[in-house]
């Protein structure tokens, strides 16, 4: 294992947690994408991508499954970096077929993506406000078998994670956007802007 890398990716994810702790804790982690948010997500994607080019997909076996899963996070994460998400979902489903990934990882990001392009998910990871004001599973393609997909690689039933997310948010203090139209035209407007679209 390379321990100097491990802590690497470790202190990114680090970075990353604790910008949305000071965030959550003044009151603005769900007013939008903050500049801090984004500052942090792009720095975190460029140099993971600095670590793909001299070693791949930074993998279980050589960073052990916690520096793994913090690469996951930074690319999970790089949502206004299209050509960074889409070279990570490459190189995370590479390592899923080699065993050194978890299937999750692949399924997670690929709703990310799907969801920042604005169409349907395939395995309802992503939850966003609803027109009731309610936090709801965004679009899934082919709902009937979502279950089907979910247990296949491990995930918990949909309904059981959001009601955990939807318990995690009242936690934190989220609440439904006043107006949910202009609030999608936002997000379509903002995908629009990093190439999303």
């Amino acid at each position: 294992m390379d321990e100097d890398l491990r802590q690497r990716l470790l202190a990114l994810q680090r970075k990353d947690e604790e910008t949305r702790a000071v965030l959550l804790g003044d009151g603005s982690l769900f007013d939008g994408y903050a500049a801090e948010t984004e500052k942090v997500h792009v720095r975190n994607a460029r140099q993971l991508m600095a670590i793909v080019e001299e070693v791949g997909w930074p993998g279980a076996s050589l960073v052990g499954e916690d520096g793994a899963a913090a690469a996951w996070l930074v690319a999970q994460h790089a949502i206004g970096l299209p050509e960074v998400q889409r070279r990570c979902l490459e190189l995370i489903q590479e390592a899923v077929a080699a065993g050194e990934a978890p299937a999750w990882q692949e399924a997670y990001l690929t709703d990310r993506i799907r969801f920042n392009e604005r169409r349907p998910q395939r395995y309802g990871t992503l939850l966003d406000w609803d027109e009731r004001g309610e936090l709801s599973p965004w679009p899934i393609e082919e709902p009937d078998s979502v279950g089907e997909r979910r247990a296949g690689i491990g995930l918990p039933h949909l309904e059981e994670a959001l009601e955990f997310a939807r318990a995690q948010a009242a936690a934190e203090g989220a609440a439904a956007p006043p107006d949910h139209a202009a609030r999608q035209r936002e997000i379509d407007e903002w995908a629009r802007s990093v190439g999303w679209l």
